[in-house]
């Protein structure tokens, strides 16, 4: 029987490590915001905003292995549930412990998505009255997101006062209604989560090793070409003015044509102010000397992109082929396809933290494809592009919209690591005992019977196998699961386009997405010192 000791050191060291994920979450968030903040605009609360907010985004999908581990770690590897998980009641502790960890970060997230930054963004950073309604919508789309599966008592708004409204939020929200109305409220952001996944994160995963295999163009090539484009740019110039010499006015054809080559002409002295600097820095000689590792890494990222699409095609087959249909969120009794990706995952979950590592890279690779597909696409909405994503150049409110999508982002991570890996999310590495009976030669012997230890899957009895707090918490709202699997299918078909669009674009500038047209000077004067 384990001792308390020996249960207590264990524990510790579950503890430990996650303790450890938390503070490299924590440094990675501090780091990343300050590399790419604004040096003449940055403010302190949305910095700070900006940190917090992704920080527990990450810090939501590290809980995801702890509450594997935990249901993992109930069991013996020959099925049988150790002697201090014996009994149900505490089982169910620990299952609750992780549950209410759950509701604590994903109310927290609910916190910052409707209240913190738009309250941030909207009232600190504009300080303009005309935006309060903005975030007004904000702030009534929340008790909206939380009611409305509350909604099963009748409850007439109008005769109540405000605070008898806010006072009947909170008492939902304590019983079981205000559960479901947090899980749907989460549900219903991680399905605009999808949307970002779909946009930045597929093309992210086939842009990234594709740049870094490929690599820049030669800045002695770029400053070379900037100076015949600058030269051919002055001589249409001077053409044009050579009109006007005698005094006679330009037409308004040429007026327009003069006005935009002189716009041009000042981006292509940027441009070349720019390519100045970058040659002479030393992280292009760094690069330079990186460059078979960064060669390297990028095989590696596109390979690790196309087992993600392998495994997300199979998982997906797996559920049109034999899931229990649409009207269930297409949940699947037991993988029937091999999964390679759910194999490894249950190879290594006996050998903690080997799984846990795993997971924490698999999020941290999403998070890096969606970055480097935010960076390169920027924040549009629809058509009009919002905000650029440069590093040391980015606005406030541009970092305070990039924590938001990838907080979404993230949240969306949990369903698709359930994609890639549905029984390893489901059970983790559980067994269970089956009582099988031995064929007899003398029917008066009786029936013998042997126990095999198989995993865990559907056809498990209930006692016998523990699911997952994030699987129950996944498929709550069957509709949700719907969505998310036919959303699955767009993310296969955009990583596709994306990769045919990344192979056929040739090798970006030193300077990429640094200089554009509509940049201003002053910008300029920040990059510069």
């Amino acid at each position: 029987m384990a001792t308390p000791v020996a249960l207590l050191s264990e524990s510790v060291l579950g503890w430990s490590i996650f303790t450890i994920v938390l503070l490299v979450i924590v440094a990675f968030c501090w780091i990343y915001i300050r590399k790419y903040q604004s040096r003449q605009e940055s403010e302190v609360i949305s910095t700070i905003t900006a940190i917090c907010a992704l920080a527990i985004a990450l810090i939501t999908s590290a809980l995801l292995p702890v509450d594997i581990f935990l249901v993992s770690f109930m069991k013996y590897p020959n099925g049988t549930y150790k002697e201090w998980a014996a009994s149900n009641e505490t089982r169910q502790q620990i299952e609750d412990t992780v549950l209410y960890g759950y509701y604590t970060l994903y109310s927290i997230i609910v916190f910052c998505v409707f209240l913190w930054i738009p309250f941030v963004y909207f009232y600190y950073e504009e300080k303009d009255e005309d935006n309060s309604n903005k975030c007004l919508v904000n702030l009534t789309l929340l008790p909206v997101y939380l009611v409305h599966p509350c909604a099963l008592k009748q409850i007439v708004f109008s005769n109540s006062t405000q605070w008898e409204k806010v006072q009947y939020l909170f008492e939902e929200l304590g019983s079981s209604h205000g559960l479901a109305a947090l899980s749907f409220s989460i549900s219903s952001l991680t399905l605009i989560g999808m949307l970002a996944v779909i946009t930045y994160t597929a093309y992210g995963m086939s842009v990234l090793p594709l740049n870094l295999i490929k690599g820049t163009r030669s800045i002695l090539y770029e400053r070379l070409e900037n100076t015949e484009d600058m030269e051919e740019v002055e001589h249409q110039i001077d053409k044009l003015k050579a009109k006007c010499a005698d005094g006679r006015p330009l037409s308004m054809r040429d007026q327009r044509n003069l006005q935009d080559l002189d716009a041009k002409l000042q981006v292509l002295h940027r441009r070349g102010r720019h390519l100045e600097i970058a040659e002479r820095t030393c992280c292009n000689k760094v690069g330079s000397a990186l460059r078979p590792m960064k060669i390297l890494l990028g095989v590696f990222f596109i390979l690790v992109a196309l087992l993600f699409f392998i495994t997300l095609f199979i998982s997906n087959l797996d559920k049109a082929l034999h899931s229990a249909g649409i009207s269930t969120g297409f949940i699947i009794f037991g993988t029937k396809l091999i999964n390679p990706l759910n194999e490894l995952l249950l190879a290594l979950q006996p050998v903690f933290p080997l799984d846990y590592v795993l997971i924490t890279i698999i999020t941290m690779y999403f998070v890096f494809t969606s970055m480097a597909g935010i960076r390169n696409m920027g924040i549009w909405f629809f058509w009009i592009r919002l905000y650029k994503i440069r590093p040391q150049r980015t606005r406030p409110q541009a970092l305070l919209f990039l924590c938001m999508i990838l907080l979404l982002i993230v949240l969306h991570t949990s369903y698709m690591i359930y994609s890639l890996a549905p029984q390893y999310v489901m059970y983790g590495s559980q067994k269970y005992l089956l009582q099988t009976p031995l064929p007899t030669a003398d029917p008066s012997q009786g029936n013998y019977s042997t126990a095999i230890t198989k995993i865990c899957d559907a056809d498990a009895p209930e006692d016998q196998c523990t699911v997952t707090r994030s699987y129950l918490f996944l498929h709550k709202f069957w509709f949700f699961s719907t969505i998310y699997y036919f959303g699955n299918w767009a993310f296969l078909v955009v990583f596709l386009i994306g990769l045919v669009v990344s192979c056929c674009k040739g090798k970006k500038s030193v300077i990429e997405g640094e200089v554009d047209a509509d940049d201003s000077d002053v910008s300029d004067d920040e990059y510069v010192h």
